[in-house]
């Protein structure tokens, strides 16, 4: 990729971080009975990704040429974007699972076309055993499915 699209998107994903921290922060800090709450993924999430959006402004800036031959793609950047944003706010209407499935799915399939049997059992996987671990084991709680 060129500097200046990592630049751009050390920014914007330096945004998305902070969204996730700040929205992850109106979903409720404990429930009764739990020393974690539902809020802790998210912002653990919005940490990591202002964390890697430092390291890759860091990396830009460092960076002494262009690379022409590649031009930036942002059709799929402003994919995962949406994603993103979609996931922050329907993560308590529609609940982790299905949330984290859907978005899993929507990521793998933006960097990878095709492999969809793949893509469906690993983000099921991962979403359901986060579920599991984080509810049944740490006795915390997620937003659940749908009513």
């Amino acid at each position: 990729m060129s500097r200046t699209f990592d630049r751009y998107a050390s920014i914007i994903f330096l945004l998305i971080g902070v969204f996730f921290i700040v929205e992850s922060r109106k979903i409720a800090a404990t429930s009764y009975g739990s020393n974690v709450g539902p809020d802790i993924f998210p912002i653990g999430l919005g940490i990591l990704l202002i964390l890697l959006s430092i390291k890759l402004f860091i990396e830009a800036l460092k960076s002494k040429q262009e690379t022409g031959g590649e031009k930036p793609d942002y059709k799929r950047f402003f994919i995962i974007f949406a994603a993103a944003v979609l996931y922050v706010v329907l993560l308590e209407p529609l609940g982790y699972v299905i949330t984290t499935f859907l978005f899993l799915l929507i990521g793998f399939q933006v960097l990878e076309r095709g492999g969809w049997l793949k893509s469906i059992v690993i983000a099921a996987a991962f979403s359901f055993g986060v579920y599991y671990i984080f509810v049944g084991l740490l006795q915390g709680s997620l937003p659940g499915f749908p009513v």
